[in-house]
């Protein structure tokens, strides 16, 4: 799946906050954990790999929504922003967790007590996003990416995203304990047959890539 904003001036700005300053319990309901009010929970709950093509401005809540993409793919217009701490309220979408996670604590808490954007290329250098590419190309290289993906058995692409996002949430010792358990018991349902003739795919592929 590819998830992208309309048009080129943003990915998402997040909540309303004007809406959220206006109506009594906003914030609270933003905050819910059902995949039907919280987009971010849809998101990490969807089976299949999503490609996150930022296209624009990716602020605070729309910050939290691209975390939650399992690759990102930025345009040359791409920027991100953490406006939580501005705005006096704290994430409740993951990112005072996920940010650190991905581009270390040092550069997270820089972000996140400032408030000030972070420009694509600084994006890529600091490891936050996979590539970026000039916006005329941004979806053409999302979707080949995800044509890769889809060439993939969707079955055994969601298993072995679930053994990544569920290892990622555990410390080092346990997520190894779990990748032995899972594909311990996985591999051995898989015919010496089946491995030869999809290594023979494998190699041929290999010799069409550059």
């Amino acid at each position: 799946m590819v998830l992208t904003g309309a048009g080129e001036r943003a990915f998402t700005a997040g909540l309303d906050l004007k809406e959220l300053g206006a109506e009594e319990g906003a914030l609270g309901a933003a905050n819910a954990e059902g995949a039907e009010e919280n987009p971010v929970k849809a998101v990490e709950l969807c089976r299949k790999p999503v490609i996150g093509a930022i296209n624009g401005v990716a602020i605070t809540g729309g910050f939290e929504l691209a975390l939650a993409c399992d690759v990102l793919i930025a345009s040359e217009k791409a920027r991100f922003a953490d406006t939580h701490a501005r705005v006096g309220i704290l994430p409740g979408w993951g990112l005072s967790q996920k940010l650190s996670r991905m581009i270390g604590i040092a550069r997270a808490k820089e972000l996140s007590f400032t408030g000030n954007f972070l420009q694509a290329e600084k994006a890529l250098e600091w490891g936050l996003v996979n590539r970026v590419v000039g916006p005329s190309e941004l979806m053409r290289s999302a979707l080949r990416l995800a044509a890769d993906m889809a060439s993939i058995d969707p079955a055994f692409l969601a298993q072995y995203k679930r053994l990544i996002d569920d290892g990622y949430a555990m410390n080092f010792g346990d997520a190894m304990a779990l990748e032995n358990e899972i594909s311990s018991a996985a591999n051995a349902q898989v015919s010496p047959e089946e491995i030869n003739e999809r290594r023979i795919e494998v190699q041929s592929r290999g010799r069409g890539q550059k």
